[in-house]
C-alpha cells in the first residue's frame, strides 16, 4: 500500500536551527532511506524547491500566481513515497523523519 509523506518547513524556524540539529535531521533522512531501501519500502523521495506556481481556472480563464501563496510561512519542503503494509507502518516511518519533531508530517494513503 503506497503512502505519501509530505514534509513541511518554515524558513524562519529552519534558519534558526543550530547546525548540529540540521545535520541530525539530514542524517535521519540518510538512515531512514537506507532502512527503507533494505526492506523494499522505499519508492521515492525528493526535496522540493522554495518557489511554487498556483493555477486556478474560473469561467475558462486561467490565473497563474507565484508562491508560496498561502497565508502561512510553511511550505511543502519535500516528500517520500513509501510502499508498506498499512497506514500504521507509514505513520511509524513518518515518525522517523527528523522534521517530525518540528512540524507535523502529513501521511496520505495513495489510491491504486
Amino acid at each position: 500500500m503506497k503512502h505519501l509523506l509530505l514534509i513541511p518547513n518554515n524558513f524562519d524556524t529552519w534558519n534558526a536551527l543550530p547546525q548540529d540539529e540540521v545535520d541530525a535531521i539530514m542524517q535521519a533522512h540518510a538512515t531512514l532511506q537506507a532502512e527503507l531501501r533494505a526492506n523494499g519500502e522505499f519508492v521515492e523521495a525528493h526535496e522540493l524547491g522554495e518557489e511554487a506556481t498556483y493555477v486556478t481556472t474560473n469561467g475558462g480563464e486561467r490565473t497563474v500566481t507565484d508562491g508560496p501563496f498561502m497565508e502561512t510561512k510553511e511550505i511543502a519542503a519535500g516528500f517520500y513515497i513509501v510502499d508498506c503494509a498499512d497506514t500504521a507502518r507509514a505513520v511509524e516511518i513518518a515518525g522517523k523523519l527528523g522534521e517530525a519533531r518540528l512540524w507535523p508530517i502529513e501521511v496520505r494513503r495513495m489510491d491504486p
